[in-house]
C-alpha cells in the first residue's frame, strides 16, 4: 500500500506529459487526499454571502497521475473504493450561465454544509440528506495531443460525477495510454443523479483509499460499474414527490421536470426557488421515463419523501 499527497503544482489538465507521482502493480491501495473542485476558492464562503468566482487555473486539483505498471490500450483498469472519510463542512452553489437553469438563476447562490455527522446532514431545516461520499473524477489519462481540461468526460473516465461510485462498487476503465495514468478528485459528500446546478455537495477535502487491478486484453468501450447491493437502501421507503416533463427535446424535457419540481418545493415547503434550485442538484435523481414515443421524451424529476422533514 503506498500513500501519497498532491504533487504541487496540482494536476489540473490531463495530458500524457505528466510524470507518474508513483508506480503500483495489479491489486496495490492507493491512499490519498483531495480537494474540492473549487481549488479552495470557496473555502470561505458562507451561506447567504457573497460566492466567489471560479478560477479556471485552480479548479478540479486532482492526485496523480499514478502510473499502473504494465497497463496498456486494449486492458481496463478496476477502481475499487475502500473508504472515503469527508472532511466537516461542504458547499453547493449554482452559478450564472452553468447549470441546467442558466436563464431562471442569473445570481450566484450558495449554502455551506456542516458535516459534523457522518450520516446525514441538514438543509435549513427543511430536509435531511444521507451522506454518501464519492468522487466525482476517477479516470485514466485520455490520449490527447494537447493538456485537456477535466471536463467533460469521456470514454476514459474523468469527471462521470456517478453518485453511485460509493464504497462497495466497483468502476472499469479502458486504457487510453501506457501506464494508464490514474488521477483521482472532485469529493462529493451526496448528489442528486443530473446534479442540476453543476454543484453536488461539494467537499472541502476527503481521504480515500482506492484498491486498484490490472485486466489485460479485456477491451471494453466505455466506462462501467457494478454495486454490491442496492443503489440506496432505505431512501425511496418512503415514496417520492416526482415531476416530469414531456417534449421533443431532451435538455428542455430535463428542465420542465426540474422548474416543476422547484415550483413544488416552493409550494408545499416554502424554500425559495433558488434553494430549491440547490436541493434538487443534491437531492432530486433525473430519470429518463421514455424514448420511444414518436419522438418524444419524457423526463421525470424523483424526490424522495424520506430526506424532507
Amino acid at each position: 500500500m503506498t500513500t501519497y499527497e498532491i504533487p504541487e503544482p496540482p494536476f489540473r489538465l490531463w495530458s500524457q506529459e505528466h510524470e507518474p507521482v508513483l508506480a503500483i502493480g495489479d491489486g496495490d491501495i492507493v491512499e490519498f487526499e483531495v480537494q474540492d473542485a473549487s481549488g479552495g476558492a470557496l473555502d470561505d464562503a458562507r451561506t447567504g454571502g457573497p460566492v466567489p468566482d471560479l478560477d479556471l487555473d485552480r479548479i478540479y486539483p486532482l492526485a496523480g497521475p499514478v502510473l499502473v505498471e504494465g497497463a496498456r490500450p486494449g486492458d481496463v483498469v478496476e477502481l475499487e473504493p475502500l473508504e472515503y472519510a469527508p472532511g466537516d463542512w461542504g458547499w453547493t452553489a449554482s452559478y450564472p450561465g452553468l447549470g441546467l437553469l442558466p436563464d431562471d438563476f442569473a445570481e450566484s447562490h450558495l449554502y455551506r454544509w456542516t458535516l459534523d455527522n457522518p450520516v446525514s446532514t441538514d438543509f435549513y431545516d427543511v430536509a435531511r440528506i444521507p451522506v454518501r461520499p464519492f468522487l466525482g473524477v476517477m479516470g485514466v489519462t485520455p490520449q490527447v495531443d494537447e493538456p485537456t481540461l477535466v471536463m467533460p468526460p469521456g470514454r476514459f473516465g474523468g469527471n462521470l460525477d456517478c453518485r453511485d461510485l460509493v464504497v462497495g462498487s466497483t468502476l472499469y476503465l479502458p486504457v487510453q495510454v501506457p501506464g494508464a495514468m490514474l488521477a483521482f478528485g472532485d469529493p462529493h459528500a451526496a448528489q442528486g443523479d443530473g446534479e442540476v446546478c453543476v454543484s453536488a455537495i461539494e467537499l472541502g477535502s476527503m481521504c480515500g483509499r482506492v484498491r486498484v487491478r490490472l485486466h489485460r486484453d479485456r477491451a471494453i468501450p466505455g466506462p462501467q460499474f457494478e454495486t454490491s447491493g442496492p443503489l440506496r437502501a432505505g431512501i425511496g421507503d418512503a415514496g417520492y414527490h416526482a415531476t416530469m416533463g414531456v417534449t421533443t427535446d431532451l435538455m428542455t424535457a430535463s428542465q420542465d421536470a426540474v422548474r416543476a419540481m422547484i415550483d413544488l418545493l416552493g409550494r408545499e415547503y416554502g424554500l425559495e426557488p433558488a434553494d430549491a434550485y440547490l436541493l434538487c442538484s443534491v437531492a432530486v435523481d433525473l430519470k429518463i421515463s421514455e424514448v420511444v414515443d414518436l419522438g418524444t421524451w419524457v423526463v421525470s424529476a424523483y424526490l424522495p419523501k424520506s430526506v424532507m422533514r
